[in-house]
């Protein structure tokens, strides 16, 4: 019998269960995985680099960045932010650096410092570790001795395990969901959240790989008067929802980038509902409105007349993109800013201002994938992380229905729900 499994071999597995080894470490820890491989997701996170966390650490910041789980979230990260994360893996000897957009990494750049610190500390403390063990059941029974309270067996393919404590860390899974579904969990229903847009428009065609600050708004599709499912409270706010600004990625499918990954993991319920099928709105040179553009534009009429719009760049955007939004502007490439006529100069700015794209499908990357759904919030305790439902069943990570946006946030609610039920856990053992 163990004192602690852990079903799920990720990020926040692990880390669960290094603090109760590192905290008692008499306690007897087992982690088991469905899969081949463990910390998978900590290996392809961050395009192979492992985005650890994101330098923000007030709490009160912090949960600005979680779509599902903000209130819940605000209490946990008083005991455990992304702070005391840096602090713990460089207490580790991991050294961590920062960059310009508040992302943490290694300072190898390479996930496999994580992987390997993980793996290794496991065996250090004795954690057993099984792989290709999907749990197929979890079933609670009455402990006869007085000190225990519940015991908990878990069913595999191959053998069962029993524990007194057990931690669910185990990620989106569908098989998972489905069972505790049958245990009495309300599951939220799971969508995917953080990928790209596909488009396919000759405005961005070819010009893959440019990247730029804009500022992009999801445009409500015409089904009815239904409006944005946000809860918030006021229309106003409700219109503010699905608009961004931040840096802007072309890609071969569409359009990407933190913009995008953000704009589709506060939407992520709207857009999954609307079927991938909506418009978008950019403003390309965000610090601009289109009336203060046609004042430049026309300023530049009067200095610049004898020179072509296309080669006479107003602002400061990639010259090929400058030229697909002249030419969509309907400005021909031989045209000079003294032949702009009001109306070219009206086209100009709004193409600028508010272009629109239709969006037609997603595309997902396997190391941003997350899932905005899991298991009800309002059946755990967020002072342990322990189910309302089952005393000494404890979740952790994306399990539960939070999701963060990208830049490490994910990552950071799997370190802080685990750290606080092994807390409890070990705690509750002594």
């Amino acid at each position: 019998m163990y004192d602690v499994i852990i079903v799920g071999g990720g990020a926040a597995g692990f880390y669960g269960a290094l603090h109760m080894a590192e905290e008692a470490p008499t306690l007897k820890i087992a982690i088991l995985e469905k899969g081949g491989r463990f910390l998978s997701k900590v290996e392809i996170s961050g395009g192979g680099r492992c985005n650890l966390t994101n330098i923000i650490s007030e709490p009160a910041l912090l949960v600005q960045h979680y779509p599902r789980g903000t209130k819940e979230l605000l209490g946990p990260f008083h005991i455990h932010s992304s702070r005391d994360t840096t602090s713990y893996f460089e207490g580790h000897g991991i050294g961590l650096k920062t960059e310009k957009d508040g992302r943490i990494f290694p300072v190898t750049n390479d996930s496999k410092t994580i992987v390997d610190f993980f793996m290794n500390k496991a065996q250090e403390y004795g954690i057993e570790i099984h792989s290709n063990t999907p749990v197929l059941d979890i079933i609670p029974s009455e402990q006869p001795e007085s000190d225990s309270g519940q015991r908990w067996q878990v069913v595999s393919r191959h053998r069962s395990f029993s524990a007194k404590y057990l931690m669910i860390a185990t990620g989106g899974n569908s098989k998972i969901w489905s069972m505790l579904d049958q245990k009495g969990y309300h599951i939220v229903r799971p969508v995917p959240s953080l990928f790209s847009f596909n488009i396919k428009d000759e405005r961005i065609k070819g010009l893959q790989g440019i990247s730029l600050n804009a500022r992009v708004k999801v445009l409500r599709p015409n089904h009815g008067n239904r409006e944005l499912s946000v809860g918030l409270k006021s229309r106003s706010k409700a219109k503010e929802f699905l608009t961004t600004e931040g840096p802007l990625l072309i890609t071969h499918w569409g359009l990407s980038g933190p913009a995008i990954l953000k704009l589709s993991a506060w939407g992520a319920r709207d857009l999954f509902d609307w079927g991938y099928s909506f418009r978008i709105r950019i403003n390309w040179i965000p610090d601009y409105h289109a009336n203060s553009v046609i004042l430049i534009l026309k300023n530049i009429k009067s200095v610049e007349g004898s020179k072509t719009v296309f080669r006479t760049q107003a602002f400061d955007l990639p010259k090929k993109l400058w030229g697909k939004l002249v030419k969509s502007s309907g400005v021909h490439s031989g045209l000079t800013w003294a032949e702009m006529s009001k109306l070219n100069i009206e086209s100009l700015a709004t193409t600028l201002c508010s272009s629109e794209f239709e969006v037609n499908g997603k595309s997902t990357n396997k190391e941003e994938f997350v899932t905005a759904g899991g298991v009800d919030l309002k059946q755990i305790d967020f002072k342990t992380f322990e189910s309302k439902i089952h005393p000494h069943l404890y979740f952790a990570g994306e399990v539960l229905n939070i999701d963060g946006i990208t830049g490490g946030f994910n990552f950071q609610s799997a370190w802080t729900g685990s750290y606080i039920a092994a807390r409890a856990i070990v705690s509750r053992n002594q």
